[in-house]
């Protein structure tokens, strides 16, 4: 729990930042190897290099281990203020509405997506449940070779090991609300 938890607060510290892990160990001089391991949540790093990276990010060391024990049973998140958690080349951008919750059993993602924008080449297949709904623009599943469009306001939800696709269908950003279950490692 106490490495999830300071990988998180360490990844989305670096991301509201918009700096790669590569600058931050620039920044840092941490290796970028070692801070991967942190934020995926296999390594708690020692107090000397928390300082490295709290210093580089304009952080206190607190910032990384307060509530670290416990987690909360709320998470309330403004409108717009949810925790950054992935972007891929300005296309993809992903940010958690439930980072913090406590021993979660989901979590909630907003997700908002560049024209055209997909889930890569091949199909996804995990464990879990998903479901899907659009917030703004349009997006088609493919599903076990079954195609569904989505406009705003329509939802989908499906088994996760079925194999599965998406695209944005419109020339437009497509803002998709997930919710995923059992919470991915993120």
């Amino acid at each position: 729990m106490v490495k999830k938890m300071i990988g998180r607060k360490l990844k989305s510290s670096r991301l509201r930042r918009d700096k790669t892990i590569q600058n931050l160990a620039e920044m840092s001089r941490v290796s970028s190897n070692m801070i991967s391991r942190i934020e995926r949540g296999l390594t708690i790093p020692s107090v000397e290099i928390l300082m490295k990276l709290a210093n580089a990010l304009g952080l206190s060391l607190s910032y990384f281990v307060e509530d670290a024990e416990k987690g909360n049973n709320i998470v309330f998140t403004p409108s717009g203020q949810g925790e950054p958690i992935f972007f891929f080349e300005d296309k993809h951008q992903i940010s958690s509405l439930t980072q913090g919750l406590r021993d979660p059993g989901f979590s909630v993602f907003v997700d908002t997506l560049e024209p055209y924008c997909d889930s890569g080449e091949g199909v996804m297949i995990h464990t879990g449940e998903e479901f899907a709904m659009v917030l703004e623009g349009g997006l088609e599943f493919v599903i076990e070779g079954e195609e569904f469009h989505l406009d705003k306001g329509d939802s989908i939800s499906f088994k996760a090991s079925m194999p599965h696709s998406w695209k944005n269908t419109v020339n437009q950003q497509t803002k998709v609300l997930w919710v995923v279950s059992p919470p991915p490692n993120v």
